[in-house]
């Protein structure tokens, strides 16, 4: 199978995302692409709490997502990240993490790369790109994350 688009692998996670969520008995609504921040709104079944999901995406299965340093700053309790592994025409892996945790490793992460010497000993340059991992699959499957956010 040929490598899809970015744009096509994102939207093949947040619908993922959306049907898992379906799946587990929330109600859950893919947003349109001007809703800044927020790619799936997802409640309790009768209604009554409210969070937003954002979603990224790999291809393989590559235990490491990226984010835009915007993403140090987002630390809401309603808000949490979805990173999905869509593992070729595999079945997906989800990650659930909270916007505070991400927030924090993001910002250790990148602090920690821009004080390691380059291969060459030089030093890194700052930019916007940060990386979320999860080797250890400490956040991997965690629905209790967002069942707990919505109760």
């Amino acid at each position: 199978m040929e490598k899809l688009s970015g744009i096509s692998a994102g939207v093949s996670g947040e619908y993922f995302v959306a049907a898992e969520l379906s799946r587990r008995g929330y109600i859950s609504s893919v947003t349109l692409k001007n809703t800044k921040g927020i790619d799936i709104l997802v409640s309790n079944e009768n209604g009554s709490k409210l969070i937003g999901i954002q979603v990224k995406t790999n291809q393989g299965s590559r235990k490491a997502w990226v984010l835009s340093a915007k993403a140090e700053d987002v630390r809401e309790d309603l808000l949490i990240y979805v990173l999905v592994n869509l593992n070729g025409l595999g079945v997906p892996d989800y990650y659930i993490v909270s916007s505070k945790t991400v927030a924090d490793e993001i910002k250790s992460g990148h602090s920690a790369w821009l004080n390691t010497p380059g291969k060459k000993g030089q030093k890194h340059n700052d930019n916007n790109m940060r990386l979320f991992g999860d080797l250890n699959d400490t956040h991997k499957e965690k629905w209790d994350v967002i069942e707990a956010a919505l109760t």
